[in-house]
């Protein structure tokens, strides 16, 4: 399970890398001009810690196994897609109704966190 999360959280790197790049060179005006550049810079600052958070995930897995540690893993992925994806999609098309599902993805963070915490409570 450990390779998984390593393979998520490198392309999901990769991802955020790439993204905001493109927006601080290439969508910046447009970004600016449609009002969502902060929306965009929130998007691709959270899929960076949680990116970093998840390969975390990956390394504890190597010497831990634990079922916290895979809830983890699994809460920090789909936070990343639901709530980055969600402001990433609301900023390249203005459907701004995918705002009302961009806090799912952050209870999920927030769930990530907290069985985080669990691993250390419960395994360490």
């Amino acid at each position: 399970m450990h390779k998984l999360f390593l393979i998520i959280s490198s392309l999901s790197g990769a991802i955020a890398v790439a993204l905001g790049a493109f927006g601080a060179h290439a969508l910046k005006d447009k970004l600016q001009s449609e009002g969502t550049l902060d929306t965009y810079q929130t998007a691709v600052q959270y899929q960076f810690y949680h990116t970093l958070a998840l390969l975390g995930i990956a390394f504890l897995l190597t010497k831990y196994q634990s079922q916290w540690l895979h809830y983890a893993g699994y809460s920090m992925t789909f936070g990343i897609l639901i709530f980055s994806g969600s402001l990433y999609i609301l900023c390249f098309t203005g459907m701004k109704w995918l705002g009302a599902i961009t806090p799912i993805g952050g209870l999920l963070f927030i769930l990530g966190w907290v069985f985080l915490l669990m691993t250390a409570v419960k395994t360490l």
